[in-house]
């Protein structure tokens, strides 16, 4: 028989354990109910209770297994108790759902001692680690990173040795900066082939008018470290930033020449350089496209190869000797090519690239000469004699040279658009050397005049590029100061009637300074046109009634203003240009004829370029020299001969004339009317404008234009 007792002890003592649970689970419950809603269940305090806290608290729920009752008695009523709860827990509450967090983000700790739990839950949680930089990985090619390195201490350190000009220094260490200072011009230490194009274009500068000498050229075979390497990867793209700079805007700036030069800058940028060079399928060509675009600087360029005949000639003087000449082989005879040691100079100096050093005057030397005999008037034997070997050395020859080379360079200087787009590339180019005037458009000339240009000296017609904006029919001609102060008042002295016989009216103005005006008319000074192309030099171009200069070889007889043989003509060329619905024609721009102006304003302007070529490819493909008259080609020759250490790019500042009235005031006799004005009167006004003038002077007009142009 079991003994009860005993069961009934065991038994009394499990309730007590209840018991307990119960008392501890009610006291730390109400302090926990305080910030917790809703109020948990009996059954769920016991299992709190009786489940150990984990550590750490991310840890699974605990499952009916995780508890451990005592071995040595049974408690079927609180077994039940606690399979009931994990079975049916309590629904909480919807706020309380709301703010439940995910599972992964669950905690469960203790309620009391949360500042120590808080604190070994930090000491248990693993430090954060700080951010670090993401490694950079190098683009440069293993075998490229010395010199990269190399590249990178150089262009921090010693980037003025080889770009004294800071746009171009900054440029180049942007360029090499990008490409993690990889090379450009070589890989694996072997030139590439962007590298091999412009030591080509380089090495050729000469048959563009450039020196090549001007553009070194290092020696990549002989580099055989990464500082050769570097340092030769630095002196050819300095090198090749000059050569396209002076390519694009000249060896020298055109104020290094004559105060009375001016046109736009159109300075290259050597970082559109660097990427247009870098990423060209041909880097010859690239660097070649910085040349003039026009069709005048392609034409010289193609004289100067045959002046050289095809070398780079005129520094090399061929020595007289005996007559050579080659034979060709025949069946009793084999090949004659006579050997002379001039031969290997006549080669370079006919640009004949086949064994430069072979000494033999065979089939290509011969056939050299035999080309160059027939552009300057020799039999075309191909026998070298005295008077070729004089004609090749011929100083005219080299002076023809010399004369294309200064003219290549002032085309350098015009704008690399000369025309206006919109207008079918529309634009204007006088010459002055050649007095003559040019209309163009879509690359052809369109009309084509004489013209009268200024005098040599302070009255030269200057070079420049404006826009023509209007045309003025019937202008009035506001003497200009300088010829008010140097010519008229001087001749009033003499002949206080003279103004009055020319017809032209004189004022004072307000600040006691004399102006000098000639109303509109067939006797005007400037005819009956005037072109406006505003420009600091006060210069345009006009009609003439002295119309017998226009029949002299050599026309520089003006003030600086520039004459036009045909006005009307011209006027109605551009008027059709800029306004083609209208169709202008000379007749109807005779009937605008008067006394009163009349402004015909262009909705587009046209560009007029005012050149100075002494040497320029005429229609007919011939090369043509015009007289120096105002000695510019001599001054550049010497700047480009012996200025080797000399900047010629520099912009040099020039002193503008001033033109202040005399102290004297007017000569002695002459007064001025109550109203200001003065009307004084055949000597003078043919010194003046070249021809005696019969015409009754005109009554004076008062109307005078705002601005003031010379004649």
């Amino acid at each position: 028989m079991r003994d009860c007792s005993t069961n009934r002890a065991g038994f009394d003592r499990v309730l007590m354990a209840v018991a307990a649970t119960f008392l501890t689970v009610s006291a730390t419950s109400a302090l926990a109910a305080q910030s917790t809603t809703p109020r948990a269940s009996a059954a769920e305090l016991a299992i709190d209770a009786a489940i150990p806290r984990p550590e750490p608290a991310n840890v699974p729920p605990p499952t009916a297994g995780d508890f451990k009752m005592d071995s040595t008695a049974s408690v079927p009523d609180a077994a039940k108790a606690v399979d009931k709860a994990i079975e049916k827990p309590a629904e909480p509450s919807p706020t309380a759902k709301a703010a439940e967090p995910k599972p992964a983000e669950t905690v469960t700790a203790p309620v009391a001692n949360d500042a120590a739990t808080a604190a070994a839950a930090t000491a248990t949680a693993p430090a954060a680690e700080p951010a670090k930089e993401p490694v950079k990985v190098s683009t440069v090619a293993p075998a490229d990173q010395p010199v990269a390195d190399r590249l990178r201490d150089m262009l921090g350190a010693k980037s003025l040795r080889y770009f004294d000009r800071k746009s171009e220094r900054a440029a180049v260490e942007k360029f090499y900066s990008a490409r993690d200072y990889a090379p450009q011009w070589t890989q694996a230490g072997k030139l590439t082939d962007s590298g091999k194009g412009v030591i080509a274009r380089l090495k050729d500068a000469a048959a563009d008018g450039l020196n090549p000498a001007d553009y070194s050229v290092p020696d990549f075979s002989a580099a055989a470290s990464p500082d050769l390497l570097a340092e030769a990867e630095l002196k050819l793209t300095a090198s090749m930033l000059d050569y396209a700079r002076q390519a694009q805007s000249g060896r020298m700036h055109w104020s290094q020449v004559a105060a009375d030069i001016l046109y736009p800058e159109h300075p290259t940028d050597p970082t559109e350089v660097l990427a247009n060079i870098s990423t060209a399928k041909d880097a010859s060509a690239a660097l070649d496209g910085y040349n003039p675009p026009h069709k005048p600087y392609k034409e010289l360029k193609a004289k100067l190869a045959e002046l050289r005949g095809q070398g780079d000639g005129p520094m090399i003087h061929i020595a007289e000797g005996p007559a050579l000449a080659f034979k060709a082989a025949t069946k009793k005879q084999g090949e004659v090519a006579p050997e002379d040691s001039r031969v290997p100079q006549l080669r370079a100096k006919l640009g004949v690239a086949e064994n430069p050093d072979g000494t033999h005057y065979d089939a290509k030397v011969a056939a050299a000469v035999r080309k160059f005999q027939e552009s300057v008037d020799l039999k075309p034997t191909g026998v070298l004699d005295d008077r070729t070997v004089k004609a090749i050395n011929s100083p005219k020859r080299d002076r023809q040279i010399d004369l294309v080379l200064v003219n290549m360079e002032r085309l350098r200087w015009l704008p690399r658009q000369l025309g206006a787009a919109s207008l079918g590339n529309a634009y204007v180019i006088l010459n002055v050397p050649d007095f003559t005037l040019k209309v163009m458009q879509n690359g052809a000339p369109v009309w084509t005049t004489r013209v009268v240009t200024g005098k040599p000296g302070k009255h030269a017609t200057p070079m420049l590029t404006e826009t023509m904006k209007f045309i003025t029919v019937n202008p009035t001609w506001n003497v200009p100061p300088s010829i008010i102060y140097n010519e008229y008042l001087p001749a009033l002295q003499q002949d206080p009637t003279v103004l009055q016989r020319m017809g032209l009216r004189l004022e004072r103005n307000r600040d006691g300074s004399i102006h000098i005006s000639q109303p509109p008319g067939e006797a005007n000074a400037l005819g009956r046109i005037r072109f406006n192309f505003p420009n600091k030099f006060l210069v345009y171009q006009h009609d003439t009634p002295d119309k017998h200069l226009f029949a002299k070889e050599e026309r520089a007889f003006s003030h600086g203003c520039m004459r036009v043989q045909n006005p009307d003509q011209y006027a109605s060329t551009l008027l059709n240009i800029v306004m083609p619905n209208e169709r202008y024609s000379p007749e109807k721009i005779r009937s605008m004829y008067g006394r009163s102006e009349i402004d015909l304003k262009f909705p587009t302007p046209i560009p007029v370029n005012l050149t100075y070529q002494t040497a320029f490819v005429d229609d007919a493909g011939k090369l043509q020299i015009r007289k120096d008259i105002y000695g510019r080609d001599a001054v550049m020759l010497t700047l480009l001969k012996n200025s080797r250490n000399k900047d010629l790019e520099v912009m040099v500042s020039h002193a503008q004339p001033s033109y202040a009235r005399p102290k004297d005031g007017l000569p002695p006799g002459v007064s001025f009317a109550s109203d200001n004005t003065y009307s004084s009167g055949p000597s003078f006004f043919e010194r003046l404008f070249g021809g005696p003038s019969t015409v009754t002077p005109p009554a004076p007009v008062g109307r005078r234009p705002q601005q003031r142009f010379t004649r």
